[in-house]
């Protein structure tokens, strides 16, 4: 008897219908809703990008929802769990998704309902914790001062040297110097911190100084 005999006999014998435990099923997609819940509001209050999508953050909720569906579908019955991973196979997703860190909040949906379908909730819980000390944790050492962009406009050669003094101890990073005939374009990264500006108007006291814009600026760009 070949392999593939072997495999038929074994689903044709099983049961296409199972006896399910309603107590189960209820506690892990109550505990899936919870998580996902969960991962939500840490998605919202952590958000650093640049329009916030609550669509998206909506998804993580259903994704732990699906994933524990499909986790204990597959774990009752050998026809459904072959049924799934045939019609998941040629599910194709066109969405980018153009921040590497919802990828972090996508894969944490999937893994909690994976987990909350498998029973074990002391693990999903435990490592929902651990990711939420992760993002608090790097999250406000990287928002120790907002990051802004000043691009300036300016003539004269000893006009930078001035605008680099009045900075003072503000940190910054020169990103560019583009010079047009006699004027020229000074990008600066600046870190900002508890809404200190007063940089910006010495730089426009400065005579030779055309004018000065401040962006916002997280580190990425979403196109």
């Amino acid at each position: 008897m070949s392999v593939q005999d072997v495999i038929k006999k074994s689903i044709v014998e099983s049961e296409v219908y199972t006896n399910f435990d309603v107590g189960e099923i209820v506690i892990a997609l109550i505990f899936s809703v919870l998580l996902g819940c969960f991962i939500y509001l840490v998605y919202k209050k952590y958000y650093a990008g640049v329009i916030y999508s609550r669509s998206f953050a909506v998804t993580l909720v259903g994704m732990s929802i699906m994933t524990c569906m499909i986790t204990l579908a597959i774990s009752t019955n050998v026809v459904i769990s072959l049924g799934m991973v045939g019609a998941l196979s040629i599910v194709r997703f066109r969405t980018a998704i153009k921040d590497p860190l919802d990828l972090l909040y996508l894969f944490w949906s999937i893994t909690v309902g994976i987990t909350s379908g498998a029973n074990m909730y002391i693990l999903a819980l435990i490592c929902s914790l651990i990711m939420l000390v992760v993002i608090h944790v790097f999250y406000h050492k990287q928002s120790d001062g907002t990051i802004y962009v000043a691009v300036i406009h300016y003539e004269g050669d000893s006009v930078g040297d001035a605008i680099i003094q009045s900075l003072g101890k503000t940190k910054y990073y020169v990103k560019s110097k583009t010079s047009r005939g006699e004027t020229v374009e000074l990008a600066l990264e600046v870190s900002v911190k508890k809404n200190d500006f007063t940089f910006e108007e010495k730089i426009k006291e400065i005579d030779g100084v055309k004018d000065i814009t401040i962006i916002q600026y997280n580190g990425e760009y979403h196109g």
